[in-house]
């Protein structure tokens, strides 16, 4: 036995460094998927919030008094994470991206003919899949890309952060920089994306933080 108390094992340092990497990456990946689908969810809800919202089109508050009490009825049903604030994001991250459902229905119809029959549940779990398939980025991410104008811009982004893995602070960093405007004016557009892509030293996201 050791002073510790603890036998010593043979090659048990890289057993548990190996279990360790499988775990953290296990973990990532689970958070990966569950942000895919709250992403899609997120988007669901924002959709449904304009469609209330156009029904009511002729008032100038309908909107704001829809967000309100959605607002306040989610919040006591589930808690955190529904404030005025993040259901007017749900709302915009819709309207940035409107023609998305759309497309994911039709691919999901074009995929199983008989889509059309399935039960409502069914198709609305079928959709959600899809959409999550088409949101590949987390719902943080997405909520640093709304704050982004310039639709070309954002689709820049977007598409950086998909290629490179970025992290949201990552993400948050290369949007602060302006780093969309530095490549279009850059000469060597292929050797600044590629030290774009490098992450900083504070850009690294732990497994509980994702």
């Amino acid at each position: 036995m050791t002073r510790s108390g603890k036998e010593a094992i043979d090659g048990y340092g890289g057993i548990l460094a190996e279990v360790v990497q499988l775990l953290e990456s296990a973990r990532r990946a689970s958070a990966r998927s569950v942000n895919a689908i709250m992403t899609a969810t997120y988007w669901d809800i924002g959709r449904r919030v304009v469609e209330l919202d156009q029904k009511g089109k002729s008032k100038a508050d309908y909107g704001f008094r829809v967000v309100e009490r959605l607002s306040r009825d989610l919040t006591l049903r589930f808690g955190r994470g529904f404030g005025r604030r993040n259901l007017f994001q749900m709302r915009a991250f819709f309207l940035a991206y409107p023609d998305i459902g759309q497309t994911a229905s039709a691919q999901l119809t074009d995929a199983n003919p008989n889509q059309k029959v399935q039960t409502a549940s069914a198709q609305s779990r079928s959709i959600l899949a899809a959409l999550a398939a088409r949101f590949s980025l987390p719902w943080s991410h997405y909520v640093k890309l709304l704050a982004v104008e310039n639709v070309a811009a954002r689709a820049f982004y977007e598409t950086e952060a998909l290629r490179g893995g970025w992290s949201v602070r990552q993400l948050d960093r290369q949007i602060g920089t302006q780093f969309y405007e530095r490549t279009a004016l850059s000469r060597d557009k292929a050797a600044m994306l590629k030290r774009g892509g490098r992450p900083a030293p504070g850009d690294a996201v732990t497994p509980e933080e994702e």
